[in-house]
């Protein structure tokens, strides 16, 4: 039988997902054990912490080598918030550039959200805004 530890990469190599939260390994073992293993992978490198009980899947950047999540962080943001159960919509800034009222590009760092989030979703000091639509 396998590690716990190398249960967990396999899920998380196999997955398409690319934000995993502690409760997607709740079937291998217990909230403590896997709590452990997701520390160690993160001091492994090999995922990066996003947000309070939110984990990203990690690489290394090829110019400057240091550890950065796959995918950008507004889309690991919003998968976030999905498997949260956060319904997602667009925010009044990326409407009004659909609208054609403003030429500024959204940045992406602001998600409209319904409901309540009361998390923090980030990475190296950059931040997710949350506007309630």
């Amino acid at each position: 039988m396998k590690s716990l530890n190398k249960r967990i990469k396999y899920r998380i190599n196999r997955s398409k997902d690319n934000v995993f939260v502690p409760r997607d390994f709740f079937d291998l073992s217990d909230r403590d054990q896997i709590g452990r293993v997701l520390r160690q992978l993160i001091i492994k490198q090999e995922l990066i912490k996003i947000g309070y009980g939110l984990y990203a899947k990690a690489k290394a950047s090829s110019i400057t080598g240091k550890i950065l999540p796959v995918k950008p962080l507004p889309e690991l943001a919003r998968e976030a918030l999905k498997k949260m159960g956060t319904k997602v919509a667009p925010s009044s800034i990326e409407i009004e550039y659909n609208l054609g009222r403003t030429n500024q590009v959204p940045t992406g760092r602001v998600i409209g959200v319904k409901g309540r989030v009361s998390r923090k979703i980030g990475y190296d000091g950059k931040y997710i805004a949350f506007e309630y639509v």
